[in-house]
Formats: structure tokens, C-alpha cells, sequence
């Protein structure tokens, strides 16, 4: 990589707060896809205190991580494929289908008191099948929404969003826990994925826009994906963007989020109470602060240099948490890491989208998702499988020094080329 690839191909036109928000399509599709993310948060809150209560299993906590993400990792991609050929508004809606489904099975089995390992880990693994669906042909549709002016802002605002679900969703999914109990807290949480669902009945978009001039071309499998991975190698900001969030995906990734009830145990706070829904909600506070803050200042305009460092004080971050005994330092050292995250987070989405060629465009979210979502999967043994053995603040704290180290090898090199 290189000094000249660190900004799009494009001069960014001068910064106006939330200039997206202008479009009125955009918003909805804003509120929608948040009420959605918020209820996938939701569904978590609650049934990994469940889990957590009856099995008491890190093991088991390793494997919702793994089950989320291993879709992405063989799926991510053939997804992206997917939505540059089919309509994305039905991808989507079958992914709330999915969604939908799970939480009702999830409060079936709560209130049966049917719960077993096995029943568990296939949920964890249909409401991944979930996630793959919908993440990339969202982000696509995002793309067809707003103009190229627009788009930058779209995406901070869109993953603003995702971390006011992360925010929210612990805060709700902690209160329908103390409401109105498992059961029925998670089939409440089933209606909240109607919203998009209704929307894309009649939502614009769906049929290719943008590349219409490019020909039909039917699903290749892997040879398409191969060749897709080719152009992403060969472009410096694409390349590196990839890079940066993968490491932080194969890792950490979010593996220390299925762990928290243990963390809350570990501070002192052992029951599912307002405490630990703050625990749950102090990474996605410090997220929406970012959004928040950096959208509405201009500040932090995507480029890679800034990127990287802003990926290592997540680490560093990261790493104090896993290694403090003192609750409010927790929850300090967690707000940091989210504003960090969701800063260098949509960062790399913002310069893929600006940087992807229109008619591969789906292909290559698609494979930015498998390495951003998919190599979680990894982190979910790091984190979740190696804690089992070794405790969860020793597993979390390796890998932040780990991945830490990474960037930093990685960050040296650049700068160096870059004197050359």
C-alpha cells in the first residue's frame, strides 16, 4: 500500500452533518434495519443468559460465537454474489424470515423447559444462516439508495445504527428478561423484525440500478469468488482495508461479547440485573458516541493510515478491560473500545464501497464480509474455546496483545514503504 491510496479514487465533496439523513429513503431504511439489529441483540441478551444459567459452559458460549460466523466465512462471499444477481429485497426479508423463526423457537423451547446443547447450537447456526443473508445485500442496497456524495455518511450513519442496536438491544432485551421472563421477552423480540420485513414488500431498489449495463451472468461458485478475491488482492485500499479487518475478526472479533455473563460474574455482578445490562452496553455506547460525534464534526475522514492506528488503541483497549477487576474501569475501557471500533469499523466499509468496482460491487462486500465476519469464527476459539481452558480474561487479553503486535508489524512496514 502506498501514501496515494489511503483516500477513495474520488476527492469526498466538503463534509455536511448527516447529509444522508436528507434522503428520505435512507431514513427509513435506517430505523428499519436498526429496530432489526436491535432485536438480533436482543435475542442474544437473553438466550445466552439462558444458556448461561443452565449449562454454565464456556464451551458453549465458544460455540455461539463460531456458529454465528462460520456462515460468513464459507457463505460470505456466494452471498455477495447473490446480491448483484438477485433482487436484494427479498434476500433480506428471507433473513428476517430466519430471524423471526429462531426467536420463536428459542421462547418455545424457554417456556417447554426443553432446552438442550444440541437444540441450542442449531438456532445458533440457522440465526448465523440469518445474518449472512441480509448483512451483505444490505450494504449493497445502502449503495443504491444514496448518491456516491451521500454514501460515506451512510455508511458511519448505518453502523451508527448497528451499535444503537447494540446499545439498545442489551438495555430492552435486559428489561424484557426482568418483565416479562424468557419466554416471552424473546417472542416480543420476535415482532421487533417485522418492520423491515413490511418495508421491503413495496421498497425501491431491488433490481439492479447502477449495473444495469453489465450483462446477466449466472452464479460461478468459486471460481467467481476466486476471481473477485483477485481484484480486492490487486487494489491497494481494498487490500488493505480487508486485511485490517479480518486480523481484528480472526483475533477478537466480538467473542467477548457471548463471554460477558462471565466477565459480570467476575466483577461481582452474578445476576441478570440492570449492572450487567450496562456491562452488555458500554461497548455499544462508546460506538454510538463515535457516530454520533465524528458525523456530526467531520471528523476522522476515512483513511487507512488513521484506520490502523485507531485499530490498535482498540487492542489496547481491549486488553486493559480483560485485565481489570474494577467495574467502572470495565465499563470505561469498554466504551473506549466501541468508540474506537465503530470508527475504524466503518472507516474500511466506507473506502470498500467507495473503492469497489460498480459491477463486482456485491462480490466484493461479499468477500469484505467473509473476512470481516466470517474469521470471527476464529476468534470464537481464541476468546471463547481457549478461555474454557485458561479463563477468559487471560484468552481476551492474549489475543488483543496478539492482534496488537499484528498491527503494529503491519503498520511499520507501510510507513516504511511509504519513506521509500
Amino acid at each position: 500500500m502506498n501514501s496515494d491510496t489511503s483516500a477513495p479514487r474520488s476527492p469526498l465533496p466538503k463534509h455536511r452533518a448527516f447529509t444522508s439523513f436528507s434522503n428520505g429513503d435512507f431514513r427509513i431504511f435506517f430505523f428499519v434495519a436498526t429496530a432489526a439489529m436491535m432485536a438480533d441483540n436482543i435475542e442474544h441478551v437473553i438466550s445466552y443468559w439462558v444458556m448461561f444459567q443452565k449449562f454454565h459452559s464456556p464451551a458453549l458460549g465458544a460455540f455461539a460465537v463460531v456458529s454465528h460466523w462460520v456462515p460468513y466465512l464459507f457463505l460470505g462471499a456466494f452471498s455477495g454474489r447473490l446480491a448483484d444477481r438477485f433482487d436484494i429485497r427479498r434476500l433480506i426479508q428471507i433473513g428476517m424470515l430466519l430471524f423471526i423463526g429462531v426467536s420463536i423457537s428459542w421462547g418455545i423451547m424457554f417456556m417447554t423447559d426443553s432446552a438442550t446443547a444440541w437444540k441450542a447450537m442449531l438456532l445458533l447456526v440457522i440465526h448465523g444462516l440469518a445474518g449472512v443473508l441480509w448483512m451483505p445485500a444490505s450494504q449493497v442496497l445502502i449503495h443504491r439508495i444514496v448518491s456516491v456524495e451521500q454514501l460515506p455518511s451512510a455508511v458511519r450513519i448505518n453502523a451508527t445504527g448497528r451499535y444503537l442496536g447494540f446499545l439498545v438491544g442489551p438495555i430492552v432485551g435486559d428489561g424484557l428478561l426482568q418483565i416479562f421472563g424468557s419466554s416471552y421477552g424473546i417472542f416480543i423480540n420476535a415482532l421487533i423484525y417485522v418492520p423491515m420485513f413490511v418495508w421491503l414488500i413495496k421498497a425501491p431498489y431491488g433490481s439492479r440500478r447502477v449495473d444495469a449495463r453489465t450483462p446477466s451472468q449466472g452464479v460461478s461458485g468459486f471460481a467467481d469468488i476466486w476471481s473477485t478475491m483477485k481484484v480486492v488482492a490487486n487494489s491497494p485500499v481494498l487490500s488493505s482495508m480487508t486485511v485490517l479487518i479480518g486480523a481484528s475478526a480472526f483475533f477478537v472479533g466480538n467473542a467477548y461479547q457471548a463471554q460477558m455473563p462471565g466477565f459480570a460474574v467476575d466483577l461481582g455482578h452474578a445476576d441478570a440485573n440492570f449492572s450487567y445490562g450496562v456491562l452488555l452496553a458500554a461497548d455499544a455506547a462508546g460506538g454510538l458516541a463515535a457516530g454520533l460525534i465524528l458525523e456530526s464534526r467531520g471528523l476522522l475522514p476515512p483513511k487507512v493510515r488513521t484506520a490502523f492506528v485507531l485499530a490498535m488503541i482498540w487492542c489496547c483497549a481491549l486488553f486493559g478491560f480483560a485485565r481489570s477487576n474494577t467495574y467502572a474501569v470495565a465499563i470505561t475501557l469498554l466504551f473506549v473500545a466501541g468508540f474506537v471500533e465503530l470508527s475504524f469499523n466503518s472507516m474500511a466499509q466506507s473506502l470498500v464501497q467507495l473503492n469497489a468496482p460498480g459491477e463486482i460491487r456485491g462480490r466484493v462486500i461479499g468477500v469484505f464480509s467473509m473476512s470481516a465476519m466470517g474469521l470471527r469464527t476464529f476468534s470464537g476459539l481464541s476468546v471463547g474455546l481457549l478461555g474454557s481452558i485458561i479463563g477468559i480474561h487471560n484468552s481476551l487479553s492474549y489475543s488483543a496483545a496478539a492482534l496488537f503486535l499484528l498491527y503494529v508489524a503491519i503498520f511499520v512496514t507501510w510507513y516504511r514503504r511509504n519513506l521509500t
